[in-house]
């Protein structure tokens, strides 16, 4: 796998990868070499069959990610030239996070704000400590939140809380990011890594390829209508039904015994 920047390290852990934000000095902030290195880590566990599910999180235990770091806006985004291609790296990673076809994990301690929470939300699932504390402070910084960002947090959330969120500009509790849907399940911080791990082990031993089409079918529900692909989802589905997994899970429920899928 091909190294850009120490701040972002890789991990394969039996069936998990990894993703770690490691920059804690700054609350694990997001440089644009890091944005960089998001789809070629991505990458490297599509290819490898052995990962079945990955996990983001933040070094130090008290930052996911406070959001990019700002820090290198007067150099990388200084002009138009290089703001658009700033704004192309943090696009591919954001897309290929949020297209990536095996489930995904924000583990969320502390700060999660801004870019750092655009990252969460381009996850499959948000688990949070109940110390960590969710923004999207652009008002604040007179920045403009694209379409796509904005149809996110919006198809999450809805658009009362997404207009809350965006113009109050101000930090939520981890019970109140639950209550509007942002997150899914709030654990004490000293649980918070046991039980992602243990979550993560769980979806691991699913089948990979109903976890790839449900991924992809509700991808296709929360388009607009007109542009959902119903004929991918029959195939999605017809592949599951003609899979050797689905053959396994059949023999395992009968056998009384844990099935063992290969994704095939």
């Amino acid at each position: 796998m091909q190294t850009i920047t120490d701040k972002l390290v890789a991990e394969k852990d039996s069936a998990v990868g990894r993703i770690i934000f490691n920059n804690p000095q700054r609350r694990n902030a997001i440089s644009y070499e890091m944005w960089q290195a998001i789809p070629i880590v991505l990458d490297d566990f599509a290819a490898d069959g052995t990962i079945r599910v990955v996990v983001l999180s933040g070094a130090g235990g008290k930052a996911f990610s406070a959001g990019a770091d700002v820090s290198q806006f007067e150099s990388k985004r200084s002009s138009k030239d290089a703001t658009a291609e700033y704004d192309a790296a943090v696009q591919q990673a954001s897309d290929r996070l949020k297209h990536f076809d095996k489930p995904t994990i924000a583990s969320i301690e502390g700060y999660c704000l801004g870019g750092g929470l655009g990252v969460a939300l381009g996850c499959d699932l948000r688990i949070a400590a109940d110390d960590a504390r969710f923004a999207i402070p652009a008002a604040r910084l007179g920045l403009g939140y694209r379409y796509n960002s904005i149809r996110t947090l919006v198809d999450l959330v809805g658009p009362a809380f997404a207009k809350e969120i965006l113009l109050t500009a101000r930090q939520f509790s981890a019970n109140e990011a639950l209550d509007m849907g942002l997150i899914n399940r709030v654990l004490p911080h000293a649980e918070l890594i046991d039980y992602v791990r243990d979550y993560a082990t769980r979806i691991a031993d699913n089948a990979p390829l109903t976890l790839n089409a449900v991924k992809k079918i509700i991808d296709e529900v929360l388009k607009d209508p007109d542009a959902r692909d119903l004929e991918l989802c029959d195939k999605l589905v017809d592949k599951c039904f003609a899979s050797e997994d689905y053959k396994e899970g059949r023999r395992a429920f009968m056998e009384k015994r844990k099935p063992g899928f290969f994704g095939r």
